[in-house]
């Protein structure tokens, strides 16, 4: 069985046991996650579809650990100005192991 959640304005396909990365969200680690955006569930028995979500319908999780994401540099240059820029940006994650999912 999968579903698919929404969470940090993106959209994730997962499974009992998966490990995502998501964006962060409060918590420490061992701490019980539960998403209610559920978009759509899939299994043996077929596909609900959701419009757009599906009443009733949630996965929880395990926060498992929080992390950052790799340093991204944003370089600007005007070249013939002597002119540049140079910005770091390192991202917040939150790593989840998928527990449970409960169908509509």
């Amino acid at each position: 069985m999968y579903a698919v959640i929404k969470t940090g304005g993106k959209q994730y396909r997962v499974a009992k046991d998966d490990v995502i990365t998501i964006e962060r969200l409060s918590g420490d680690a061992g701490a019980t996650l539960e998403f209610a955006e559920v978009l759509m569930i899939g299994g043996d028995a077929g596909v609900k579809v959701g419009t757009p979500l599906l009443s009733g319908a949630k996965v929880t999780g395990e926060l498992v650990e929080q992390t950052r994401g790799p340093k991204v540099i944003a370089f600007k240059k005007r070249r013939r100005k002597n002119s540049r820029r140079k910005r770091g940006h390192r991202q917040d994650l939150t790593k989840v192991r998928i527990t449970s999912i409960v169908g509509a």
